[in-house]
């Protein structure tokens, strides 16, 4: 009786069914490969699950600004005709396209969208072209334009609704774009939501090296800001808030655009600042700026999250920004950053004031804002959500 009683409970160990770690998905990607957070968003996320086994196919009419290289993630351009039966060329369709070949010719599991137009209603067309067995489910998520934007006008919202409807799952960066979707579009589905996260490389120059490439004096402070230039990034605000930091021999302000800045000049030379303002466009290797930076300045009128404000966090570096959209949700005021109400360009000069002159309270802010970005906003807290959302749907 003993012996069979010390053979059973082994028995069951050895019979006891094995678990096996979740086959890796196949997962194509699509987003605007111009400098900007969806994109940036999607090419870091795309690595990151490449990293973990996945395979990654990106979809798009030319790289992404910053394409992974490295084992099992490919890239498949949309090639874009202009015919002179249409006056303006069409993409949508090509993309359907190659969506459906790609999925077809890899036997993708997930068609994963960043923004709607036109991405979430080329992956529904691609879906309608393959056979009910091999279509892969479809998630789209929402950056911000997509929704307080293109939702807006009744030449798009009707079909971005549309879209999302027929999406296998919907996800959007923060709680304000949730609830501006629900609001402006109606949608019935559900939408999770799963914020933006960024994890920095190594520096390719010290800290002193960038500074002094810039031209930035010792005693001078570098303030830092990174954007596409769009209109809702509010350049005129962000020079109208410089022009007004005392005293201008304190700092100087470096501009990372993602496009041309030239329809800015007049207005940095009206307002005096053309030895206070460095701008370098489209530049890859932000992480030398990042950790050479002592201050972040934003001035969007809107931002469903702020990819940039991460990017500064990441390191240690407080930001000053409009307290709009997505942003408190990434920054406590007075804890990880300094917030002023929108439009308030001297509550927002006074802020940078503070952290330049402080710098014990600049240290601290700082060090906040660097362990709420590993805790909350790193890809070891993001990634693994993304792929329990993916095999959710």
């Amino acid at each position: 009786m003993k012996a069979d009683g010390g053979l059973k409970p082994l028995l069951q160990i050895l019979n006891k069914p094995r678990m096996t770690a979740p086959a890796p998905l196949k997962i194509g990607i699509t987003c605007y490969p111009s400098v900007g957070g969806s994109g940036i968003l999607a090419s870091e996320l795309g690595d990151e699950l490449a990293q973990r086994g996945h395979e990654v196919h990106f979809i798009s009419y030319e790289p992404p600004f910053r394409l992974p290289v490295g084992p099992r993630v490919f890239f498949h351009p949309v090639v874009v005709n202009s015919y002179d039966l249409f006056k303006y060329p069409d993409y949508t369709l090509p993309l359907s396209v190659k969506m459906a070949e790609v999925s077809r010719q890899y036997a993708l599991d997930v068609l994963h969208v960043h923004y709607a137009v036109p991405h979430a209603t080329a992956a529904f067309l691609a879906c309608a072209m393959l056979p009910v067995d091999r279509r892969p489910k479809v998630i789209t998520t929402l950056h911000g334009t997509d929704t307080t934007l293109l939702g807006r006008d009744p030449g798009y919202g009707p079909a971005i609704r549309h879209a999302l409807e027929h999406s296998d799952g919907i996800t959007t960066v923060s709680e304000f774009m949730r609830g501006e979707t629900l609001r402006l579009l109606d949608v019935k589905r559900p939408i999770e939501v799963i914020p933006n996260f960024f994890e920095p490389h190594p520096a390719t120059r010290s800290r002193e090296a960038m500074r002094h490439s810039l031209g930035i004096a010792d005693g001078e402070a570098m303030l830092l800001h990174l954007s596409n230039l769009r209109p809702l990034k509010r350049i005129d605000l962000l020079l109208d808030t410089v022009a007004k930091i005392q005293p201008r021999t304190r700092f100087k302000l470096v501009i990372l655009a993602g496009e041309s800045f030239v329809p800015f000049v007049s207005e940095v030379q009206r307002l005096g600042l053309t030895d206070r303002i460095i701008v370098r466009e489209k530049v890859s290797d932000i992480e030398d700026y990042l950790q050479a930076a002592d201050v972040g300045l934003f001035t969007s009128e809107t931002e469903s999250f702020c990819l940039s404000i991460l990017e500064l966090m990441s390191v240690g570096c407080p930001s000053a920004a409009f307290a709009v959209g997505g942003i408190p949700e990434v920054v406590t005021s007075g804890e990880h950053g300094l917030l002023v109400p929108f439009g308030d360009t001297t509550a927002l000069a006074r802020s940078v004031e503070a952290l330049l002159v402080d710098h014990a309270r600049r240290g601290s802010i700082g060090q906040a804002a660097k362990d709420r970005a590993r805790t909350r906003f790193s890809a070891a807290a993001i990634v693994p959500r993304y792929e329990a959302f993916y095999r959710q749907v």
